[in-house]
């Protein structure tokens, strides 16, 4: 915990201005709050003479009404403070959260593709808003304690020995006991808020999942299953959340019942002294008992204040130790290799190993070459490692043993985004962010002229049916506006006729495109990729026919190569592959 706050004030430097400006107000506002009962004893002095008959009568109302003039002004004073300081506090804890934000969403970019793999997305999502905007809320509550409390227990400790050093010095006796009570709590509640938090990553995540494949879901009738797991994790976080607020839940009361004590044990000792009874504890006036009984209050508050907030600050340092499990994870190393400007595109695979898993080993002695403007396909059965070899390539995985290469440079020896901004890439699985859907095209080459656009949507075959959406080419479209798979694939491929890179990678491109419209984006394809090393895998073999060299693959290894009809003559795998699809 101790190194967890000590993290989150690192992120507070850059607001020290504001921090600063939150201790001078705490200490001018709680200052002028703690001279209200000085003044408060004044006017009991002045009024208790009333109380006996002979004195009736007596009451100098012009002392009166100047002491009560003087303590509403202390009061809106320090109440001008204590806004001030509350505004103060907001810019703080706002900023300081936001630049959180900032740093683990950047740290996501930076972070290797087997960490997010590796990871729910529904988890990550988490970290990235709930947990920190929960942090926010503990730091509020945490910043306003501390300073404030902070003062009034100094304060009020000072203005209590100028009155009665005994019974200020029987309330300090009996504090430890208030704070032994709220320190036992706090242990206990921290390992429930923890779990709270954990569990909480879990649920977010299955709800990711659940609602991001609902049509998925019913149509495998999974909804009872589905409510069933649902209801498991939010069980346990049901329980879990239960446990921890009740742990919390009994800090308050219980120092405040300690707090009770304390303060019924300051009355009865000042009650007696004022009257005579206990000598020993020195004379007192009703005016400095009632004075003393107010500082007592105040000094008592702080503790309760603070053991009030306790469920927000123990969500809060649970929050942050995920946020900060996300930031402490290794990210890519940087590299500054000189930039690669031209790239022909001869690629080399030379014995190259890599597996997800070390005990399972996925591709093995793996060795190809590519020359530039070649067409390279690979085929092959579901998991044999197609798509590993383009993930390798783009190195979003460093292989275990061998090396690649392209025109002679190591992959390792080039800078990743100068890598990757060779290479073009069509996924089966399409990406459409919320905007135009000519900032969607232009997403790789964001100074695009709108000819230039409108150019490479033809290309696409994606013209037609942009014109026809409300506003053309700058409609706003999202990954749930209603478009087709097909149209979003389109928008995908048009993506890569813009950029026109040297290197294309199409990994099932046209898997989610009829086949009229298939036939039509070959013919871009073909006009595309000429001049261009490319690396197709398609599970449609009537697809690469056309390919220079075709890479068939089984369980990590090329078990044979050539083009299509070197390949149908030797009547192996690929062979039985092909014909099993009616060709």
């Amino acid at each position: 915990m101790k190194h967890t706050l000590s993290r989150i004030l690192r992120y507070t430097k850059p607001y020290s201005g504001y921090l600063f400006l939150t201790v001078v107000c705490a200490l001018i506002g709680v200052s002028l709050s703690l001279i209200v009962p000085v003044f408060i004893g004044r006017a009991v002095d002045l009024a208790a003479p009333q109380l006996l008959a002979q004195n009736a009568g007596r009451l100098d109302f012009t002392k009166l009404c100047s002491v009560v003039a003087h303590l509403a002004v202390l009061v809106i004073i320090s109440a001008v403070f204590q806004w001030l300081q509350g505004l103060c506090i907001n810019r703080l804890a706002f900023g300081t959260v936001r630049d959180l934000r900032s740093a683990l969403e950047a740290k996501l970019q930076t972070m290797p593709i087997s960490y997010i793999d590796g990871n729910a997305r529904g988890d990550l999502i988490a970290r990235v808003i709930p947990d920190i905007e929960i942090l926010s809320d503990g730091l509020l509550q945490g910043f306003s304690q501390l300073f404030t409390g902070v003062v009034t227990i100094v304060g009020t400790l000072i203005f209590m020995l100028t009155i009665n050093v005994k019974i200020a010095l029987l309330v300090v006796l009996l504090t430890p006991i208030s704070l032994f009570v709220a320190a036992k709590i706090t242990a206990a509640s921290h390992n429930a808020f923890t779990r709270q938090s954990a569990l909480r990553g879990d649920l977010s995540a299955l709800t990711e999942e659940l609602v991001g494949n609902q049509h998925i879901v019913r149509a495998f009738a999974y909804e009872d299953r589905a409510e069933a797991r649902f209801e498991k994790i939010n069980r346990e976080l049901g329980d879990a959340g239960q446990k921890a607020t009740f742990f919390a839940s009994m800090s308050n009361p219980s120092t405040r019942f300690v707090n009770g004590l304390i303060y019924a044990a300051v009355g009865t000792f000042g009650a007696l002294g004022a009257i005579g009874a206990l000598p020993w504890i020195g004379a007192m006036s009703v005016g400095d008992l009632a004075s003393f009984l107010a500082y007592s209050n105040q000094y008592t508050k702080p503790f309760n204040e603070i053991s009030g907030v306790i469920a927000e600050l123990q969500n809060a340092i649970s929050c942050a130790q995920r946020v900060f499990e996300v930031l402490d994870a290794p990210s890519e190393p940087e590299e500054h290799f000189p930039p690669v400007s031209e790239v022909r595109g001869a690629v080399t695979f030379d014995d190259v190993e890599f597996s997800y898993v070390p005990e399972k080993p996925l591709i093995r002695h793996f060795s190809m070459q590519a020359k530039p403007g070649q067409r390279i396909a690979i085929v092959g059965p579901t998991g044999c490692g197609k798509s590993t070899i383009i993930n390798l390539l783009l190195r979003f995985y460093e292989i275990r043993s061998g090396s690649i290469s392209i025109d002679g440079i190591s992959t390792r020896e080039m800078n990743r985004d100068d890598l990757r901004r060779h290479c073009g890439m069509v996924l089966q699985e399409t990406w459409i962010f919320t905007g135009t859907d000519a900032e969607n095209i232009a997403y790789g080459k964001p100074d695009a002229t709108r000819e230039e656009i409108e150019h490479a949507a033809r290309e696409a075959h994606a013209h037609s049916f942009i014109k026809r959406l409300p506003e053309g080419y700058d409609t706003v479209i999202s990954d749930t506006s209603g478009l087709s798979q097909g149209q979003k694939q389109l928008l995908c491929i048009a993506r890569i006729m813009l950029t026109d890179p040297p290197m294309l990678i199409l990994d099932e491109a046209t898997s989610s495109i009829d086949l009229r419209t298939e036939h039509r984006i070959q013919r871009a394809f073909e006009k595309l990729m000429r001049g261009k090393t490319s690396f197709i895998i398609a599970h449609r073999l009537s697809t690469i026919r056309s390919a220079d060299h075709i890479l068939v693959m089984r369980d990590g290894n090329i078990i044979e190569q050539g083009n299509h009809e070197t390949l149908i003559r030797q009547g192996g795998f690929y062979a039985d592959l092909y014909h099993s699809q009616g060709r």
